[in-house]
C-alpha cells in the first residue's frame, strides 16, 4: 500500500530574530512540530490546537521557546477535547530534564506538566534515545521519524523523516558530526537540511559553540554518498546570502540553497 505524501512546512529557519526572521520550527503534516522556535507563533490558533506532538532537538531557547506559549494558547481548546490527551513533548532525557528544571519551573513559566492537574496535564514529557524510530499517524498516513546523532554544546539530536521519495534529514544544531554520516550511509536522501550558523570569518565562534561554518560544512558534506539537495538553516538574520555564497564557493558537488520560511516539502 502506498503512503500518503509527507508534508513538511518550514515555520522558521533563522539563527535569531528580526523582521521576517523566525527561529527553527517545522510542521510535519498538521499535527507534529519538529522543534518549536518563534516560527510557531505565525500559525493560526486553530492550527496550533491541532499539534499533538513536539519533537525537540535540544534545549536551547531558540528551539523550545514556543512550547510553553503554545500550551498556554491552546489549553482551553484542548481541554474541551479530553479524549486527545496532553501535548506530547519528545526529547532526549537530558533535554526534558532541562525543560523541567529551567522552563516549566514556576519561575520562568508555570509547570504545564501539572496544569490543570498532575493527573490531566496539558503537556507530557516523553524521552527518546538516539537511534529510536518514532511513529505518528495511522494507516497510509503513518509517519516514521528516526532520531539522529548531533554534536552540540548540550545533548542534542537531529531527525530523519521517511517518505516515498527518500529521507528528509534535519541535522539539528551540530558541529563536526561523523556519527551522522555513519547513520545515513547507504540511504536515499531526498533533502538534507543542515545548519551553518556562522560565516568563515567567525569559524572560531562556530567551533566554540558547536556549530558549522562554510569550510567545516564542506568537510561534513564530503562524507555524503553522492549529491543531494542541501538546504542551509540557522544563519543569523542579514547573513544568509553571504554564508550561502561562501558555501557555494567551496563546495560545487551539491545543490546548496538557503532554507526559506514558508517553504513546503511534499514527499
Amino acid at each position: 500500500m502506498s503512503r500518503a505524501p509527507v508534508r513538511l512546512q518550514v515555520l522558521g529557519c533563522s539563527g535569531s530574530i528580526a523582521s521576517g526572521s523566525r527561529t527553527t520550527a517545522f510542521l510535519l503534516d498538521d499535527n507534529v512540530l519538529i522543534d518549536a522556535g518563534t516560527g510557531v507563533g505565525d500559525l493560526a490558533l486553530d492550527a496550533m490546537a491541532r499539534v499533538d506532538d513536539i519533537l525537540v532537538s535540544h534545549s536551547h531557547l531558540d528551539h523550545v521557546l514556543a512550547i510553553p506559549l503554545l500550551a498556554d494558547s491552546v489549553m482551553k481548546l484542548r481541554l474541551a477535547q479530553p479524549e486527545r490527551g496532553p501535548i506530547r513533548v519528545h526529547g532526549l532525557p537530558e533535554t526534558l530534564a532541562a525543560l523541567r528544571a529551567h522552563l516549566f519551573n514556576g519561575q520562568l513559566w508555570p509547570d504545564f506538566t501539572s496544569i490543570p492537574s498532575a493527573a490531566y496535564p496539558i503537556i507530557r514529557l516523553l524521552p527518546f534515545a538516539i537511534g529510536d524510530t518514532l511513529r505518528f499517524g495511522r494507516g497510509d498516513a503513518e509517519r516514521h521519524v528516526e532520531v539522529l546523532p548531533a554534536s552540540h554544546t548540550v545533548p542534542a539530536c537531529g531527525f530523519a523523516v521517511d517518505s516515498e521519495e527518500g529521507w528528509w534529514v534535519y541535522s539539528g544544531d551540530t558541529g563536526s558530526n561523523p556519527a551522522l554520516w555513519a547513520a545515513l550511509k547507504g540511504r536515499r536522501i531526498a533533502h538534507l537540511i543542515i545548519e551553518t550558523a556562522f560565516g568563515d570569518d567567525e569559524r572560531w565562534l562556530a567551533d566554540l559553540s558547536g556549530h558549522l561554518a562554510p569550510s567545516s560544512l564542506a568537510t561534513e558534506l564530503a562524507q555524503l554518498d553522492g549529491s543531494v539537495p542541501v538546504h542551509i538553516t540557522h544563519p543569523k538574520p542579514g547573513e544568509v546570502a553571504a554564508v550561502v555564497a561562501q558555501i557555494r564557493a567551496i563546495d560545487t558537488a551539491h545543490r546548496v540553497e538557503p532554507l526559506v520560511k514558508g517553504l513546503v516539502f511534499t514527499l
